[in-house]
């Protein structure tokens, strides 16, 4: 249960964020929403790894250091933290927000944008945050957070920077709940471009760390 209460708490944090930054039109919005990501990533990696996004849950879970049973207990917890967290910003602001592509942007683009960036994020915490080699190190949360600070400076004006099925969606949903017509109508690019690229960091961190090597760490070879 520690770690599901975890996840939404980080997952919240994190949304709430990007909300009050992006409604707000906050300058150098993305450093803000990276800091989030990674104050949080400090707070509760020891407890549940600090995912708060369901793209690195599938990762994790693909590369092995995550339980099926746990998969969808991190889903919910992490939608159900990024479901409050809008309606917090709702609360305070008045204001919904829903990510979508920038104007011109087509679907396709947008999905790859999110999948190229989700891939970064997702490989970085498998490498930062799962594997021996790196075991007990003290940047693994500014490595994560910066990923999410370089990816939304460069890709968020053309995707719309979610990087996170939990921050694309979640707002969104509660937006629907409200009313407003088409708050859904986007969700699929940030449900499809950042799942699979979370797949595909699982697949190629195998190639860089086969198991043979994950299960036994090999010599140092001498120069």
């Amino acid at each position: 249960m520690r770690n599901y209460v975890t996840e939404a708490i980080g997952t919240f944090f994190l949304v709430l964020t990007v909300g009050l930054t992006v409604s707000q039109n906050v300058p150098m919005a993305p450093l803000a929403i990276g800091s989030s990501l990674m104050i949080m990533v400090y707070m509760g990696g020891h407890i549940s790894g600090g995912h708060y996004n369901p793209a690195v849950s599938l990762a994790v879970f693909l590369r092995g250091k995550l339980q099926g049973r746990d998969l969808v207990g991190y889903w919910i917890s992490q939608f159900v933290g990024a479901i409050l967290a809008a309606g917090m910003v709702y609360v305070a602001l008045g204001a919904t927000f829903a990510a979508k592509p920038g104007n011109g942007v087509t679907f396709w683009t947008a999905v790859m944008i999110e999948l190229v960036y989700t891939f970064a994020l997702c490989i970085v915490v498998l490498h930062t945050a799962t594997t021996s080699d790196t075991e007990g190190n003290s940047y693994y949360g500014l490595a994560i957070g910066f990923t999410i600070v370089v990816a939304a400076f460069a890709g968020g004006a053309i995707s719309g920077g979610a990087f996170n099925p939990a921050v694309g969606i979640g707002p969104a949903i509660y937006a629907a709940f409200l009313g407003q017509a088409g708050a859904l109508s986007h969700v699929w690019i940030y449900l499809i471009g950042p799942l699979v690229g979370g797949a595909l960091a699982a697949a190629v961190f195998r190639v860089q760390v086969p198991y043979a090597i994950d299960t036994k760490r090999p010599p140092i070879p001498k120069p």
